[in-house]
């Protein structure tokens, strides 16, 4: 943490090893690579797993999806403190990515696809599938049919929200009110208990492995290196480079051979991930080693407990997936009781551990140590904001390509639904690198934007992206598809907005936090895009569709909802990143030269 009289330091020469950075961030960067690789991999499959081989519909896929990213970025907030009294920081990125590949693996189990059923105005009925196959990308030629005693009727989705159900010489054989038609899935409980372990333990294991990594680069530079926000900027195009040939490779691998292969694909990357810090030949001894003074070895004790919390974070899940609805008028205390005990957990260790934490930092540090907590903190509360936009790439968006975009590539040939996520992980890729030049040359000249300038643009742009694809959306065809190049440019967009907040922010952390206390700052950053996640969930369930077996019944009704959600959160991450930018100058004063 750098102090007001602390002048920035160039570093020296022999800490410039690798493209002017000290040779270890190389490890650490491929470590990130292939972690990340494993996750995205994941990631970019598992909505459409959820929707396509276990039939969940739209809003317990999207609620599912929200809880599970919202746990793998709330327990860094537990493997930073472990990590900082403990085990240090290289036991417990080995620790963690164990237990992640071992939940990449227990994915690749899925059994057999699960049965679809409708039950109709209180009564349920056989639904039969026509052209499909359990893969993650559809042929447009599926068919689905409910089956009323000798007749099979084709489903069929109207705008007005009504189903009518047609016979084979097209004419409408019978007209189901609106809300009348509630489409569901047979599946095993078996499988469905495997599907929860494996996500338990990827939960889990990226505690442990998650604020850590990002902790022994920060350990690289000395205080006030002038090279610390280009490192993370280059460490953070690691975690993109992973991601974008993973979520390549494992939708491909998931077309062609199955589910399992493309999380087999990335338990394999996890794997590697694991086997760079194991394996390191001593490259680096004396980075995120335990605490020096323990005079008792706690390593088994917490792995122990690591274990235990697998279950505990299990009941968590089908907790979330029991939960029922407030009712309609309960109110705000209403909705609060309502919520799961995941949610009640991630709002209530968001409210109380952020002004917890600023108590320690006044009553244990300075004057000048408080006031840049509490910049930090004010950042986190904006950062919670940009994540629950940001990351509707793995939930609404991803099911907006499937349903509502034509993915042909200049008509040579198309790609899938699961692949459409690539887009972010090129671009970052590519722009990382530009912008790290441009921090670092901006930097020298002293007109580099500050913190809070960053943050703000970075709100804005996510807007700017959403609002960029419902433009884009007015021009549909007739099959109420948008051309896949309005998703790229929200992505492109998206792209730039987190190049000005994500590694910045992994940076703004080691600099304003307490020394003694960065591993449990890094974790409550991570706490912070940890209830982003869950409200990112309940964002893309205000986007639901009505689906059979996986598909929409509706294709207009579907492109309308999505428009619609997509323009209220646009416009309003758009004044939100005003505001920022209007607090911009007080923060800075608060933050006393940390740039």
């Amino acid at each position: 943490m750098n102090s007001p009289s602390e002048q920035p330091m160039a570093g020296s020469a022999a800490e410039s090893g690798w493209f002017g950075h000290p040779r270890q961030l190389a490890r650490l960067f491929t470590t990130e690579m292939w972690e990340r690789f494993g996750y995205y991999g994941m990631r970019a499959l598992l909505t459409l797993y959820l929707t396509k081989h276990f039939l969940f519909s739209d809003s317990t896929t999207t609620g599912l999806y929200g809880g599970f990213t919202a746990l793998v970025y709330l327990t860094p907030l537990v493997g930073g403190l472990l990590a900082d009294r403990y085990l240090g920081s290289k036991k417990s990125v080995k620790f963690g990515a164990l237990m992640m590949a071992a939940g990449y693996f227990i994915l690749c189990f899925g059994g057999e696809t699960a049965k679809p059923h409708a039950v109709i105005e209180g009564q349920r009925y056989e639904v039969v599938e026509e052209n499909t196959i359990d893969r993650p990308t559809a042929t447009g030629q599926e068919k689905r049919f409910v089956v009323d005693g000798a007749q099979k009727l084709l489903i069929k989705g109207n705008e007005d929200g009504t189903v009518s159900l047609l016979a084979p010489d097209g004419s409408v054989a019978r007209s189901v009110a609106k809300g009348g038609f509630e489409s569901a899935g047979t599946r095993s409980a078996a499988f469905t208990l495997l599907l929860l372990v494996g996500l338990s333990l990827i939960t889990v294991g990226n505690g442990f492995f998650k604020p850590n990594i990002s902790t022994m680069v920060g350990e690289l530079y000395p205080k006030g290196d002038t090279r610390k926000d280009a490192g993370f900027t280059i460490f953070y195009m690691g975690i993109n480079l992973g991601s974008l040939f993973s979520q390549l490779l494992c939708p491909l691998l998931a077309d062609t051979v199955g589910w399992w292969a493309g999380f087999g694909l990335a338990a394999i990357g996890m794997v590697f991930s694991w086997s760079l810090i194991q394996f390191d030949g001593g490259r680096l001894a004396g980075y995120g080693e335990p605490p020096a003074g323990q005079t008792k070895d706690r390593s088994l004790f917490i792995y122990f407990g690591a274990a235990i919390a697998v279950p505990i974070v299990l009941f968590l899940f089908q907790n979330l997936m029991n939960a029922s609805p407030a009712a309609e008028g309960a109110g705000f205390a209403g909705y609060i009781m309502a919520l799961p005990l995941m949610g009640k957990l991630l709002f209530g260790t968001f409210i109380i551990g952020v002004p917890a934490i600023l108590f320690y930092a006044w009553k244990e540090g300075n004057k000048v140590e408080f006031q840049m907590m509490v910049a930090a903190m004010v950042l986190i509360v904006f950062n919670t904001v940009f994540w629950t936009l940001f990351e509707q790439a793995g939930s609404s968006l991803t099911l907006f390509a499937d349903r509502n975009t034509d993915l042909s590539i200049f008509g040579l040939f198309s790609i899938s639904a699961g692949q459409t996520q690539f887009f972010n992980a090129i671009f970052i890729v590519i722009l990382a690198p530009l912008m790290s030049i441009l921090w670092a040359t901006m930097g020298r000249r002293g007109i580099e934007p500050t913190i809070p300038v960053k943050f703000g643009v970075a709100l804005a742009g996510v807007g700017a992206g959403f609002l960029f694809l419902v433009w884009g959306a007015k021009f549909a065809g007739p099959d109420f598809k948008v051309s896949i190049w309005w998703l790229a440019g929200l992505y492109l967009i998206h792209s730039v907005a987190e190049l000005c907040i994500s590694p910045v922010g992994l940076s703004m952390i080691t600099k304003l936090s307490l020394a003694r206390i960065v591993g449990m700052m890094m974790g409550v950053w991570f706490l912070s895009i940890s209830v982003a996640q869950y409200v990112a969930g309940i964002v893309a369930q205000v986007a639901s569709v009505e689906t059979v077996g996986g598909q929409v019944t509706n294709l207009k009704v579907s492109l309308d909802t999505y428009t619609a959600v997509f323009t209220t959160i646009g416009w309003a991450a758009v004044a939100i990143g005003g505001v920022l930018l209007l607090l911009a100058a007080p923060l800075r004063k608060l933050m006393h030269g940390v740039k």
